[in-house]
C-alpha cells in the first residue's frame, strides 16, 4: 500500500491510501490506521476486487452471515468509520461491488482482496469514536456519549 497525508489542520489529517493487487483491503485499512495512531476516522473508497467476502447481520441469531464471491468486480461504493474498540483501531464498513453483467451485491465489509487497486480517503473525526458492547445484539457499535433520553 501507499499513502500520502493530504491535509492536516488542527491535528486532524487527511490520508489517501492506495492499495496494490492481492492486498486484502479491511487488514491493510485497519494496520494503516493503528499504525498512524487514528481511533476516529470517516472513510470512502472505490477500486476494483478479485474476491470478497461480506456480511449480513442476523438479528435472529445475533451473527453475521457471510457470502463468499470469487469473481472481478468494481467496487462501486465503500462507506464505514474506524472507531476504537478496546485500544484497537476497529473497521466498520458497508460496500457495494459491481458484477459483470451490471448487477451489484452489497453488506458488511468482511474481506476483500483488491485487482487491480482501491483508493481510499480517510479523514479523521475532531472527537473520539468508542465502541461499547451492546448487550441486546452482541455487537460492539458506536457509543456517542449522549443520548436524546434526557
Amino acid at each position: 500500500m501507499k499513502w500520502t497525508l493530504l491535509h492536516e489542520h488542527h491535528g486532524l489529517r487527511s490520508f489517501v491510501l492506495i492499495l496494490d493487487k492481492g492486498e486484502e483491503a479491511h487488514a491493510a485499512i485497519t494496520a494503516f490506521a493503528t499504525e498512524q495512531r487514528i481511533n476516529a476516522a470517516s472513510l470512502s473508497a472505490i477500486g476494483a476486487a478479485s474476491s470478497a467476502t461480506l456480511g449480513y447481520f442476523d438479528p435472529e441469531t445475533s451473527s453475521y452471515l457471510s457470502t463468499e464471491f470469487n469473481e472481478q468486480m468494481e467496487v462501486a461504493s465503500c462507506l464505514g468509520d474506524i472507531a476504537d474498540n478496546d485500544g484497537k483501531a476497529a473497521l466498520h464498513a458497508h460496500i457495494v461491488l459491481g458484477r459483470r453483467d451490471s448487477t451489484a451485491v452489497a453488506g458488511h465489509l468482511q474481506q476483500l482482496h483488491v485487482f487491480p487497486t482501491m483508493e481510499v480517503i480517510l479523514t479523521e473525526s475532531p472527537a473520539h469514536l468508542r465502541k461499547r458492547l451492546d448487550q441486546a445484539t452482541g455487537l460492539a457499535l458506536i457509543d456517542p456519549g449522549r443520548s436524546s433520553d434526557g
